[in-house]
């Protein structure tokens, strides 16, 4: 008798594809502070990025958007190619482009608002936060997909202890227009201000839609783009887009942000994973989120697959290997490894803010730095 054949496991899902969104601050290369010329920069960059060079709320901040891709490989020159094409405009406009999360130096205001009408209305209808000191905030967005807005709901249930952790590692705020308020990143206490902020709720499609429908009627939000959830579902794009991170200067650090990011969706969209996260109360999961922000690599962080309370030092080498299948799968898990070590033995973005200080005794030179860092197109380790 023939012995039949064991009965073949499920199918992994689908391979997505990503994508990074980067915001940068404009500054002045002798004065170092903010400088409102992203329309002349954006324009400029265009003529190579098109529309993946765009305008942000204050006309002191311009946007690089790197096309979808499937490979780390890919995503890096996309990085590169989109930095460079900004940083050229920039140089020709004579500024020099900076991703921090909050301005380092102090800016001058009043800050002026990019003329666009839904950004002048927004500043209309939410008092006060177009001049606020830190408006300047920047962050580093991942887009994941494809996927359908009920996929992406799901992910961001499931996805939502985990954020904090990238939150941390990816820290780069220290300062806030000249102040030092002792966390290292400034951006989300800038951020809160704005409706909607901080994490996403668990929502079904249903529960997605009705408040949706809410928000806009209350007033609350102006349009579906006024989302500012650590994760939402894009509104124009069949994406799930993660909205956690600072920008940071270092491309390797974004690099390991959207790999990781896309190895933790592909790894709890398998069916063959077996731990699962525990649910996590909102608040917890606030306070989580505000410890990632105040000590960084040195915070304590629930572990999402236990809820002990764990270094963010083991945590981030323990997201390597829970996601090591689906690292292989795409290639990546040298790479991961790499540039997570690489990231606990020199430090986060906050980390190189505070040394950059302490070893040149001015603020000033923390932003050289930073320009040099954003500028800085190395080659794949």
């Amino acid at each position: 008798m023939n012995t039949p054949p064991h009965p073949r496991g499920p199918d992994p899902p689908p391979l997505l594809r990503f994508g990074v969104e980067e915001e940068f601050l404009l500054t002045g290369p002798r004065s170092r502070a903010t400088v409102p010329v992203a329309e002349a920069v954006v324009a400029d960059a265009a003529r190579t990025l098109g529309p993946r060079a765009q305008h942000e709320f204050l006309a002191t901040q311009v946007e690089g958007c790197t096309r979808p891709v499937g490979t780390a490989a890919e995503l890096r020159a996309e990085l590169v190619d989109t930095r460079a094409a900004l940083l050229a405009a920039a140089d020709r406009s004579r500024c020099r482009l900076v991703a921090t999360g909050t301005p380092v130096l102090p800016s001058h205001h009043p800050l002026t608002v990019t003329p666009k009408p839904r950004y002048l209305t927004l500043a209309e209808r939410i008092d006060g936060v177009a001049d606020q000191i830190g408006a300047e905030f920047c962050g580093c967005h991942v887009h994941l997909g494809d996927l359908t807005t009920r996929q992406s709901l799901w992910l961001i249930a499931r996805m939502r202890g985990w954020l904090p952790l990238f939150q941390a590692f990816c820290a780069n705020s220290p300062f806030c227009e000249g102040a030092d308020h002792g966390t290292a990143s400034n951006r989300p206490d800038r951020y809160a201000r704005w409706p909607t902020f901080g994490p996403a709720p668990v929502l079904d499609e249903t529960g997605y839609r009705s408040t949706l429908d809410r928000l806009l009627a209350d007033g609350v939000i102006l349009d579906r783009r006024m989302l500012y959830w650590f994760a939402r579902p894009s509104e124009h794009l069949p994406t799930l887009e993660v909205r956690v991170a600072d920008s940071c200067a270092d491309l390797d650090t974004v690099l390991l942000l959207a790999v990781l990011l896309r190895a933790l969706a592909h790894t709890l969209l398998d069916p063959r994973t077996r731990a699962r996260p525990r649910p996590v109360p909102d608040g917890p999961l606030r306070l989580a989120h505000h410890r990632a922000a105040s000590a960084a690599l040195d915070a304590r962080l629930p572990d999402p697959l236990t809820g002990r309370l764990q270094p963010v030092r083991q945590l981030l080498p323990a997201l390597v290997e829970f996601t090591a299948p689906a690292l292989l799968r795409t290639h990546e898990l040298g790479l991961a490894r790499h540039l997570a070590a690489h990231l606990l033995a020199t430090g986060c973005g906050a980390d190189r803010q505070r040394a950059v200080l302490a070893r040149h005794g001015r603020l000033t030179a923390v932003v050289d730095d930073l320009a040099d860092r954003t500028a800085a197109t190395a080659p794949p380790p």
